[in-house]
């Protein structure tokens, strides 16, 4: 097969990923984002604690890129809406097999938060933008919304639960040394494979 044949080749079934994916019933959609908040359950389940900090290291991010990459603004957002609720009902799949009210309100509670915005404004610029499902450009708004929406709303209510809560002063270096510092690292890798993923499955002609 010629090279511009295995290129068109490739560019049909990136295409009919997201057809298919649009093309789903409801009840399938519903479900597909369930699936996805399964994974990401699982991957909370791959957990470094860290001994200076309550917030620990986790396989997460890498799925909830992948939620906005894969099932687009609304069904991404409502994956991650669904892992929260869930979670929040009393499914043990928050990090450690944590599950209720009590862990949205501890000190990983924005992160969550936080997942779900990030999953939603992900799934918004695949599903929009096609020259932005590039690598670099997709890397570029990976990296941008970890560090400032989900590191953001994480770091504010870390900061709120460690003072009102736990009634510590807590400064802004000591803040990003326990919620921000030790993750970009992880963080950084996590989101170079998914834009490598969203290079590969993603359409870059079409708008969704």
């Amino acid at each position: 097969m010629t090279e511009y044949g295995n290129a068109e080749r490739l560019r049909t079934v990136r295409l009919g990923l997201y057809v298919r994916r649009e093309s789903l019933s409801l009840a399938g959609k519903i479900t597909l984002a369930l699936a996805f908040a399964l994974a990401i359950g699982l991957s909370a389940q791959i957990r470094i604690p860290l001994p200076f900090s309550p917030v620990p290291v986790t396989g997460q991010t890498f799925a909830v890129l992948a939620a906005g990459v894969l099932l687009g603004r609304k069904w991404g957002s409502f994956s991650l809406a669904s892992y929260v609720a869930l979670g929040a009902a009393g499914i043990p799949w928050f990090n450690g097999g944590g599950a209720g009210m009590s862990f949205i309100a501890g000190p990983t509670g924005g992160y969550l938060i936080g997942f779900i915005l990030a999953a939603g404004i992900i799934g918004f610029i695949v599903d929009k933008f096609p020259a932005a499902r590039g690598f670099l450009p997709m890397l570029a708004i990976m990296l941008a919304v970890n560090f400032v929406v989900i590191y953001g709303l994480g770091l504010a209510w870390l900061g709120v639960y460690l003072s009102a809560i736990k009634g510590a002063t807590v400064t802004l270096p000591a803040l990003l040394a326990m919620g921000a510092l030790p993750f970009i690292a992880g963080d950084t890798g996590k989101a170079v494979l998914a834009a490598l993923m969203a290079k590969t499955v993603t359409p870059k002609e079409e708008s969704f």
